[in-house]
């Protein structure tokens, strides 16, 4: 058995260190995951930079990531279905299974939800992780490790969509063209949509979006509310049945109520302030749902599937590579607008 289980671990705010932890022994229910892959998520740079994301607050030692994809180094005794060497992709959270949520299949609202990098549960930015069975998806061999690890984002896109009732034939628009508002948008067009339109403030990523399939792209720098709906019902040709919106910025979540169709949707994927001052009369006199989006429940199958079938390609994501011991690197490059996700591979 190996024993170098070097982790990124936080202790406070812009305090990464990596340190030797104890590689832990899977219960009978567990896998013993050897990581290879994880993808910097922006509530790790968040955590990194702030010490907490809202009511969840690290006070003590905590190991970083939740993106993640391995391979079996070890079964527990009552598993069944997976073989040491087989490579898996890890859904980050394991909830209680025994309360109302999870009972009605949405297990992402548990109370007692133990989700990797979540205060104050460890993640797995490491050589090693255990995991329960049940959270771990077997891998085709078409797909990569690193799309395995973008599983986790891809299916917080799957869920938003789904939340939205996103149907074939609708035109949408995505506010934010980061990892998410991108994956948002490929997954809109992937369940047939008939246009996307996606806003940002960076020219760069809303090249990527327009590559990735965006059918308009919108630079909202220096927009008021006014001119965004203006421009986004140009582009679309009429008002958006549905809006994803991906930033949690006000101005972004006001311009996507004045837009959305009367009879519309909106998902809320992105967090921001924990108050916003809204128009949201003008929302219940058009009747504009608005819903929340958090995690994702019985995303990851489908998420898989879209990847493995083709459906959705993730080949065209721009991205940044690092190793563990460049963990501090890799939280300072994830930082920057120039690429779509940063990955850091945990073995040597």
């Amino acid at each position: 058995m190996p024993e170098d289980n070097l982790s990124a671990v936080l202790y406070g705010v812009n305090d990464i260190r990596l340190e030797q932890r104890e590689i832990p022994k899977p219960a009978d229910n567990q896998l013993l995951i050897s990581v290879n892959t994880v993808g910097i998520c922006g509530s790790d740079v968040h955590y990194w930079t702030h010490g907490a994301i809202g009511s969840f607050v690290v006070k003590e030692p905590m190991v970083l990531g939740h993106e993640t994809s391995g391979t079996v180094a070890d079964v527990g005794a009552h598993v069944k279905g997976f073989s040491v060497g087989d490579r898996v992709a890890l859904e980050p959270g394991v909830p209680c299974r025994g309360c109302e949520h999870c009972k009605t299949g949405r297990y992402n609202l548990c109370p007692d939800m133990k989700f990797f990098a979540t205060p104050p549960i460890h993640g797995s930015l490491a050589r090693y992780v255990v995991h329960d069975a049940d959270f771990c998806y077997k891998l085709p061999d078409n797909v990569t490790s690193e799309e395995a690890a973008l599983l986790e984002p891809l299916s917080v896109a799957v869920h938003a969509c789904r939340r939205a009732h996103v149907q074939m034939g609708q035109r949408i628009l995505v506010q934010g063209a980061g990892p998410i508002g991108t994956l948002c948008m490929m997954t809109a067009r992937a369940m047939g949509v008939a246009q996307v339109a996606i806003t940002d403030l960076d020219m760069g990523r809303l090249e990527l979006a327009k590559k990735l399939g965006a059918e308009h792209t919108i630079c909202v720098k220096g927009m008021s509310v006014v001119d965004v709906r203006s421009a986004v019902i140009q582009s679309l040709g009429g008002e958006p049945e549905v809006t994803i919106e991906c930033t949690g910025a006000q101005s972004c979540m006001e311009s996507s109520i004045l837009t959305t169709r009367s009879g519309g949707v909106i998902v809320m994927v992105g967090l921001g302030a924990p108050r916003a001052e809204l128009p949201i009369i003008d929302s219940a006199i058009r009747e504009v749902d608005i819903r929340g989006v958090f995690r994702y429940a019985n995303c990851y199958p489908t998420a898989l599937n879209l990847v493995a079938s083709g459906r959705i390609d993730l080949s065209g994501l721009t991205r940044a590579h690092y190793k563990l011991d460049e963990t501090l690197e890799a939280f300072k490059r994830a930082q920057q607008a120039d690429v779509i996700k940063v990955f850091i591979s945990c073995q040597k």
